[in-house]
């Protein structure tokens, strides 16, 4: 593993709005709900944009029970809505498919209007790599065109041009396999409980729930060796896993 940088939510305190885009309705709850309850609890806008409602590949107890599409995409919506409530969120829903999530200009461009209108300070997104699901790296292309469409001026959309706001890539279910190797590990310990229960919202995938608890239990635990002894860290720290994709820009080395 790279080396990691430990960040706290009193050093992310200045952040501003966040965006995820998120491939399908439940994605965004087990990768990033701890940093959508901290920008929250700031204080900040959180925004999630939902492509999918993960409705033929990831709602399998659904399709046993002898549900209907309609009703399956119905009933992830509401757990979506739920959980995103939980965390402070808005949340926005696409519903372009899943498995294949489709590529296509018209996606972008929809991307494109949301960037410019909520103009975020931070975006998180899957990472580019994931041989299990093309839904995720799908998602993370469109939602890197996006930004980059945004922030031309002649770009043919309502708004500014967007700023260039740092993109971090969220943790995938099977790391290794997709080469995902974290520089930032983000304390989520105050928010953690909040991020248990946006996960209980999503009874579909009930068997993500101690996974990813598990998961932000062992990320604490990197997070403390690397942050070293003098914070005052909590035994039972929580933590996220995130890849920056640009260069972080400072006048400090810290």
């Amino acid at each position: 593993m790279s080396p990691e940088v430990a960040v706290s939510a009193e050093k992310a305190s200045a952040a501003g709005p966040l965006l995820v885009v998120s491939a399908h309705a439940g994605d965004f709850v087990w990768r990033a709900a701890g940093a959508i309850a901290l920008a929250a609890s700031r204080g900040d806008r959180a925004k999630v944009v939902c492509l999918s409602y993960g409705e033929r590949g990831e709602s399998a107890r659904a399709w046993r029970e002898g549900k209907g599409l309609d009703e399956i995409k119905a009933l992830r919506r509401a757990e979506a809505e739920a959980a995103a409530a939980e965390l402070g969120a808005d949340i926005d829903f696409l519903d372009a498919g899943d498995y294949p999530l489709p590529e296509s200009p018209e996606l972008v461009d929809r991307l494109v209007r949301v960037y410019r209108d909520f103009e975020p300070a931070v975006v998180l997104t899957h990472p580019p790599a994931d041989p299990y699901n093309g839904d995720h790296p799908a998602a993370a292309r469109m939602a890197l065109q996006a930004r980059v469409l945004a922030q031309a001026i002649g770009y043919d959309a309502p708004g500014e041009p967007l700023g260039a706001p740092p993109v971090f890539f969220f943790e995938p279910h099977q790391p290794e396999q997709c080469d995902f190797k974290p520089d930032v590990l983000l304390d989520i310990t105050p928010v953690f409980d909040r991020k248990r229960k946006a996960m209980e919202c999503l009874p579909a995938q009930r068997h993500m729930w101690d996974y990813y608890t598990d998961l932000a239990r062992r990320r604490g635990v990197q997070l403390k060796r690397n942050a070293g002894p003098n914070l005052g860290l909590a035994h039972d720290t929580m933590a996220e896993a995130y890849v920056r994709l640009y260069p972080q820009t400072t006048d400090v080395l810290a």
